[in-house]
């Protein structure tokens, strides 16, 4: 495993961190995680060298965060720094920080969170914690002479000149943000990845794989391409090596769902380094970037901050066979699956405006107004 700095602090994270937001559950239910097999991953990772775990309250229906505390059992906890969160949107007094940290010590059954961050902040969370009664500056001090949380940093998803605000606003640590080489210019981008990195941040890289979009088999004119690269790289490896190869970024988040994932991207993260990718690599990978916005109807990541939805519809189920119909022009196929595999209640059509999903949408997508589209697509 190569291991890269951290920012101000003196500790070096492995190249590859393990996200624990996407792990293997039964059905459609995300809190019912495939426990043994979620705890294989994890403890595969960490015996390669992986020494990151990234988890929050709200993952896998609020049960990751015990899973992790399980998959660190038996010696495990020692090799490894946790990193949670504090959910912002359920701050609305100044006893729920401490109520929620001290849940999740039980939760995580361990003494103290390595690294603890303010969950997705915006401005709207970041006012919001300016209005409690309690400063929370404060409080993250306390509980850290206390014992209870070391470095402390915030996850991002807003605009940049909110990010900037923000880093300039506290002494913080390390931050996390959105980045990806579809993303280069969107919330904090490129740009507020360097502005952290100048002011002594660790900045750890969430949404490498935009949901896993930049993982799967491209379709054809995305992968004409990539085949005019004298070197051949599968475009998983592509999207981290991209991240990898800028000296800013402390540490890439992998949300892996499959003990294959971790094997393959473990591996990667052992060949990975600085400055290694030449200039036209760098062209042909912004050129692949291009095709993708001009071919992907809906920037979902499928985060699944939107749901559960109060009627009933899947949203990111209905973005994705959408994105893939249009991308890989599947009509046929995704409308079939959309007929008879979809409930109707869970279809596009059952959206009621309530607009609940679209104040928690991280990448701030229009979604009422996009699953208007995926109706009009599908049962026209």
């Amino acid at each position: 495993m190569n291991y890269r700095k951290f920012g101000k602090l003196d500790w070096k994270p492995s190249a590859l961190g393990f996200g624990a937001m996407r792990m293997p559950h039964h059905g459609d239910d995300r809190g019912d995680i495939k426990e043994e097999e979620a705890i294989e991953m994890i403890r595969y990772a960490v015996d390669k060298g992986v020494n990151y775990i990234d988890t929050a309250w709200p993952y896998h229906g609020g049960n990751s965060e015990e899973l992790v505390g399980k998959a660190l059992k038996d010696g495990y906890r020692k090799k490894v720094k946790i990193a949670t969160k504090l959910p912002s949107w359920d701050v609305e007094d100044s006893d729920d920080p401490d109520k929620y940290l001290n849940d999740q010590l039980e939760r995580l059954d361990t003494d103290k969170i390595d690294f603890y961050l303010l969950h997705a902040l915006s401005e709207k969370h970041w006012n919001n914690y300016n209005s409690l009664d309690i400063d929370i500056f404060e409080w993250m001090k306390e509980k850290k002479k206390e014992g209870k949380i070391d470095p402390l940093g915030f996850s991002f998803h807003d605009d940049l000149e909110t990010f900037k605000k923000i880093v300039d606003a506290y002494d913080w640590d390390f931050c996390q943000i959105q980045y990806n080489y579809l993303d280069q210019a969107f919330q904090a981008g490129r740009e507020g990845l360097k502005y952290a990195a100048d002011k002594g941040l660790g900045v750890v890289i969430m949404e490498p794989l935009r949901g896993g979009k930049l993982a799967k088999e491209p379709p054809r004119s995305i992968k004409k391409i990539w085949e005019e690269s004298e070197v051949k790289r599968e475009p998983v490896e592509w999207a981290f090596k991209w991240l990898w190869d800028q000296p800013e970024v402390s540490l890439v988040l992998s949300g892996m769902s499959e003990l294959k994932q971790v094997k393959e991207n473990v591996r990667y993260a052992s060949e990975s380094d600085v400055d290694v990718l030449s200039d036209r690599d760098l062209e042909i990978v912004d050129r692949v970037a291009d095709k993708y916005r001009d071919i992907s109807p809906v920037e979902c990541t499928g985060c699944n901050y939107c749901v559960p939805c109060p009627n009933d519809v899947a949203i990111p189920r209905n973005f994705r066979m959408y994105n893939q119909a249009v991308i890989y022009d599947e009509y046929e196929k995704y409308k079939e699956i959309w007929d008879e595999k979809l409930k109707d209640k869970s279809k596009a059509t059952n959206c009621i405006k309530c607009g609940q999903c679209e104040e928690l949408c991280p990448q701030e997508l229009e979604i009422m107004k996009l699953l208007d589209d995926v109706a009009e697509y599908f049962e026209s």
